[in-house]
Formats: C-alpha cells, structure tokens, sequence
C-alpha cells in the first residue's frame, strides 16, 4: 500500500474506522417525503459490516433551498457517534448541474474534527462518466472515483470505483444497492455500501464517507420534477 495511504493521525471520534474495510450507508425513509414529494432534510444511518450502527448523519439546510434547488443546493451534515458528540462536518455549496459548464462543478469538504477539515470531494468534468477526486488538505489528488456511464439502479447494484493516484486497479469501491422495486420506484432512500483497504488512512476513509453522500445528491436524489438523475447529462 503507498504511503499517502497509511494514518498520520486518527481525528477524535473516528478511532473505530481503523479497525474495518467496509461501511454501510442507510438513508432514512421520510414518510412526509414519501407522501407529498415535499423534499425533507435527508438523514442517514451509517453502520458497520455487521450493520451495527456506529454513526448518525443529518443535514442542515432551509426548507426553501431544499425544494428550490434540489440535489444541487447548499447544505451541511453532522456526522455524529453514539454519544451525540459530532465527530464529522460536511460542507457542501450550491453548484449548477449541466456537463456543458465545467467551471460550476459538484465539491464538498469534510472536516473531523468540526471546522479542521481534512480533505475535499471534488467533480471532475467529463463528458459522459462520472469522475471524482478524493484530495487531501492541502487539496492534493490521493485517489480518485469512476463511475459507469449510466448510474441507474434498475434491478442491480450500482458501482462507483475507487482508484488509487498512480494505480489504474481499483483498491475499493462505493455501490449504490438495489432496495428492491417499490423502495426505488416511489422514494429516493438509498443504501449504499463502500469497502476500502483496512490500512487506508482514516482521514480518506472519512473523506470517502462524504463520497459516498455527495454522490448520492448527485445521482440518487429526487430533482425537483420528481425524476432522478443518472449520468453526467442529468
């Protein structure tokens, strides 16, 4: 394993990421949302292979913002233990949806813990896949996303690929998990799995945690017309 990839320090709260290979990602189902379409703050458990539940995430926006702006608009998510103490800080902002505008791309920071932040999730432009960088705090690359060309959950898994910086092999992965056919027909509460070296260092672990959720926004989350985007072209 390279060492960019080896822990430099283990921010308080998340000592148990260096321990596993694998998080689960829960989105919890909103039954107003359900319901009326009236879009609510998403809220998401987040649990081990097991699927013991190690964190709570949930995000902080306005309802107008929510349902004006869709899965582009701003917002902030505390990532919290079993203690209620916040171990993780999601900053998002607003960005424009369109494969034409390469200068008003999808980007998140990921702070632990809150307002130390220790990496950024930034889009890439690429005409027809999805492509992310994974870059550390001083925004250099340390590995990068891709996805396949059409990311629609249609009876199967979706997979987003994690590489390494100088490594064409994929040394993880995030995977957007079939919910069966009336949780993916008439909600957008997604699960979501993602597997990384044991040794990967835990400030990337996080970081790939708040992949894992922007990817989400981007992909998986109800527009305001209701439909789901699936490819860079929305």
């Amino acid at each position: 394993m390279e060492n960019n990839f080896r822990s430099t320090g283990v921010p308080p709260g998340l000592e148990y990421l260096t321990q596993i290979d694998q998080i689960l990602i829960h989105q919890k189902m909103e039954l107003l949302e359900a319901i009326t379409s009236f879009e609510t703050k998403n809220r998401y458990v987040i649990k081990n292979s097991l699927g013991q539940e190690i964190y709570t995430a949930k995000e902080d926006s306005d309802c107008c913002t929510r349902n004006c702006c869709g899965p582009n608009r701003m917002f902030e998510m505390k990532i919290k233990d079993h203690s209620g103490q916040e171990v993780m800080h999601l900053v998002k902002p607003f960005r424009c949806t369109s494969c034409f505008w390469p200068c008003c791309l999808q980007e998140m920071e990921v702070q632990s813990p809150p307002s130390t932040t220790i990496g950024y999730v930034v889009q890439n432009w690429h005409p027809f896949k999805p492509k992310l960088s994974i870059l550390g705090a001083a925004k250099e690359t340390l590995l990068t996303i891709e996805g396949p060309f059409c990311a629609c959950s249609c009876c199967g898994d979706v997979d987003f690929e994690v590489m390494g910086k100088d490594s064409d092999q994929p040394i993880g992965r995030i995977s957007k998990q079939w919910s069966g056919l009336i949780k993916e027909a008439f909600t957008d509460s997604d699960n979501f799995g993602i597997q990384f070296p044991m040794d990967l260092d835990v400030k990337m672990k996080a970081v790939l945690m708040g992949a894992c959720i922007l990817i989400d926004f981007m992909f998986f989350e109800s527009s305001g017309d209701g439909d789901q985007r699936c490819s860079v072209f929305g």
